[in-house]
């Protein structure tokens, strides 16, 4: 049980942090604005519930195929990435921006469709891929599709009540920050492990 909820928070607010300023927390606030909020957020859950099962699958399969400490170094290397990444920001391209305004028969699958697509390869997949690898696949896979729900919830709170993103540039810094600083930590355990 603890292996569960170790894996669920860590999931969870690493999830949350990469899904701030992502280009699926704006399709999220596009979505909200031409359709009900409960769709939005039902199509969002189950698009995200369905490509993080995938990615723990993947991460739990490399885990058990894998020496940890080298899990450790690659899980360290691809959080480095995730800083960088997060760094150079994401935006809507014109055409997701048209897909996300235009109208569908059913919001809930609309929405749904255009998550799990904008969801394959991004950072917070990948997150959950390398988070697999370390942690109790359950709670990786509850923590990151509940992390990245809450975190486009309060992209569609903050921008209806405001109108306007969170501070861009505090977002990308802060969570840039935290994805190096959870790349070091496994680094250091990567390089104990592989010297001992």
């Amino acid at each position: 049980m603890v292996e569960l909820w170790a894996g669920f928070l860590v999931s969870f607010g690493v999830v949350f942090v990469a899904e701030l300023g992502d280009k699926s927390q704006l399709m999220a606030m596009t979505f909200a604005t031409r359709y009900k909020t409960w769709h939005v957020l039902v199509g969002i859950t189950v698009a995200t519930a369905i490509v993080h099962l995938g990615s723990v699958a993947i991460g739990f399969g490399l885990g058990e195929a894998l020496p940890t400490a080298w899990i450790n170094v690659i899980a360290a290397t691809a959080f480095f990435g995730f800083a960088a990444w997060t760094l150079r920001g994401d935006s809507l391209t014109d055409e997701e921006r048209r897909k996300a305004q235009r109208p569908a028969r059913s919001a809930i699958l609309a929405v749904g469709l255009a998550f799990f697509l904008a969801e394959l390869g991004d950072k917070t997949m990948l997150a959950t891929v390398t988070l697999a690898t370390q942690y109790d696949w359950a709670g990786v896979w509850i923590g990151s599709t509940i992390g990245m729900v809450a975190a486009d919830a309060l992209a569609i709170v903050v921008g209806r009540i405001l109108s306007q993103r969170l501070p861009e540039r505090t977002i990308k810094y802060g969570a840039s920050a935290l994805f190096a600083l959870f790349g070091v930590l496994l680094l250091v355990e990567g390089i104990s492990d592989l010297a001992g």
